[in-house]
């Protein structure tokens, strides 16, 4: 699978951008603040329907206008792929692939596979549970549509919960036959998605730390421990223990979506025991997990965006890289960076075929 095309409008800092891609290696080359990792958050747009450095589609917009345009041409299993999303202020954003309107976002997770390694994945080690959630639960979507859907019925059960929670609050009053409406959809898909992450983290975790053993080059520990209260009782006990806390604090406090995945080194979490070099190793090892498995199950090699890494690796971590690229363990590779005779000098030692496009 690659990108053949890309077009922008009104997106960010690109009034009106148009340009080919090659099928194998794509440096985007520029300084600070002139595009660069704008191309490739357009890139992972286009597969995830959103971006990866801001969320916010009003952000998104150029300065001054009030609608941005994205479309992508691309190659999958010999056919021709062409997603256009549009967003306008105060409007739904629109997706269209070949011209037809998605009913449901969620109906093109998995369509594009995509791997991004970024600087900013050094936030699902420093930030909270949601952040290593988000990246456990994007991981299982892409190759899991039914996974998906659970997680957004989940989800809307528990934000109609919450709001509950709120005004038996506010109006000092309380209906457990109303509650337990939403409690049996929490319990309903909230089993199937804890089975699911059980079963997915078992089969990541031998792909991670194989990946972390070939980057490190050392005999290091590392594990994945998956953290959550349905480990410890059945979700509907959980629900009857904690409902006194649950009114008091107007919001569930149980539950799947307070699950967590441990990033431990020598049994030790990672955040606090690791050095910058191991949590780097880590994350790039995380990564690379990602994109094996996505490979195998989806039989498709996703798109890799390496943004920025030159600057923020070292040498031996980009050589273990760069030596995949050579080996063909990936499909079609963006990379940015701000120095084109470095990322020239890289690229060549691949044997590949590459464009290089400057701001």
């Amino acid at each position: 699978m690659h990108l053949e095309k890309l077009t922008l409008i009104n997106y960010k800092n690109f009034k009106n951008f148009e340009t080919q891609f090659d099928q194998e290696i794509n440096c985007i080359i520029g300084a600070n603040g002139t595009g660069k990792s704008t191309v490739l958050d357009a890139v992972y747009h286009l597969c995830f329907t959103k971006g990866y450095f801001n969320h916010l589609s009003t952000q998104n917009i150029s300065h001054g206008e009030d609608f941005f345009v994205i479309e992508g041409r691309f190659q999958k299993n010999y056919k021709e792929i062409t997603v256009n999303i549009s967003f306008k202020k105060n409007h739904k954003k629109v997706i269209k692939q070949n011209g037809k309107v998605y009913t449901k976002i969620s109906e093109h997770i998995g369509q594009l596979p995509l791997v991004i390694i970024s600087p900013m994945d050094i936030d699902l080690i420093v930030e909270g549970s949601e952040t290593r959630r988000k990246f456990l639960d994007g991981m299982i979507a892409q190759n899991d549509r039914l996974y998906l859907e659970h997680l957004l019925q989940y989800n809307s059960a528990l934000n109609q919960r919450n709001a509950l929670l709120k005004y038996f609050s506010a109006n000092n009053t309380f209906q457990q036959h109303t509650l337990d409406v939403y409690d049996h959809q929490l319990i309903e898909f909230g089993a199937q998605l804890h089975q699911k992450r059980i079963a997915f983290i078992t089969d990541f975790e031998k792909q991670f730390i194989q990946q972390y053993e070939h980057l490190s080059q050392t005999d290091e520990v590392v594990s994945l421990a998956y953290k959550s209260d349905l480990i410890e009782d059945e979700f509907e006990s959980l629900l009857k223990k904690s409902l006194a806390k649950d009114r008091i604090a107007q919001y569930t406090t149980k539950g799947i979506h307070k699950d967590d995945l441990l990033f431990n080194l020598a049994d030790h979490p990672i955040k606090r025991f690791g050095s910058q070099g191991q949590q780097k190793t880590f994350l790039i090892a995380l990564k690379l997990a990602q994109y094996n498995l996505l490979n195998e199950r989806n039989k498709v090699k996703p798109i890799l965006l390496l943004d920025d890494i030159f600057d923020k690796l070292d040498h031996r971590r980009v050589t273990h890289l760069v030596q995949l690229v050579k080996e063909k363990t990936f499909g079609q590779v963006f990379i940015s960076d701000t120095d084109l005779e470095r990322t020239k000098q890289v690229v060549e030692q691949t044997n590949q075929s590459f464009k290089i496009i400057e701001f």
